[in-house]
Formats: C-alpha cells, structure tokens, sequence
C-alpha cells in the first residue's frame, strides 16, 4: 500500500512539472507573438522598401504577402527573428528558452520556411 502512495505521489509530482513547463513554452510564445511579431514586421516593411526596384516593385501587396507568410506561426515569426538578427541564440539562452526554441522548431517544422 505505501508503495502505491509513494508512487502515486512521484506520478503527481511529475505533472506538477509537466504543467510548469507547458506554461513556461505557452508564455514563450505568447513572448514571440507581442514582442517579436512587430519587430519582424518592421523589419520586412524596411527591407522592402530598401530593395525597391524595377525588377522587385515590393508593393503593398507584395508587403502584405510576405507579412503573411512571416507571421503564419509562431515557429516562423521566431525563424524571421533569427535570421533577420533581431534576436540571436545568446538571447535564447538568456531568456532561458533555447530548449523551448528547440521544441517550437520541432513541432512546427512542416511550418518553418526551407
């Protein structure tokens, strides 16, 4: 019998942990979502309009395409982040979430651009 309560205990201890750290992944994104999403679009818009030529007219439907795709998930918008340098993996590991950036990647990989 104490071995059933020991193990019920160890089992519920494992999903306290669980839980924590669901939210901890849901906070972090919720974090690329405010914070990082507006400093992408920024980004795109500015490239954009830095680029603008005959050959790449970069209209507003041309910028709000782009936005789209860029902001179609969350995996992305971090992946847009990254390769724009707006964040980099320093920031990842300060803010304590490479191993959530790791997880992101992983379950929207059919998502991320190639």
């Amino acid at each position: 019998m104490e071995i059933i309560a020991v193990i019920a205990v160890l089992f519920l201890a494992w999903l306290i942990w669980q839980l924590m750290r669901a939210k901890h992944f849901t906070q972090f994104k919720r974090q690329i979502i405010q914070e990082l999403k507006p400093k992408v679009i920024a980004s795109i818009i500015d490239e954009m309009a830095n680029t603008r030529s005959e050959k790449q007219p970069n209209t507003p439907a041309h910028q709000e395409a782009t936005i789209a795709y860029w902001s179609a998930s969350v995996g992305r918008v971090l992946q847009a982040a990254l390769m724009r340098e707006i964040v980099d993996e320093q920031w990842l590991k300060e803010t304590g979430n490479l191993r959530n950036s790791q997880h992101l990647f992983h379950v929207e990989r059919d998502k991320l651009h190639r």
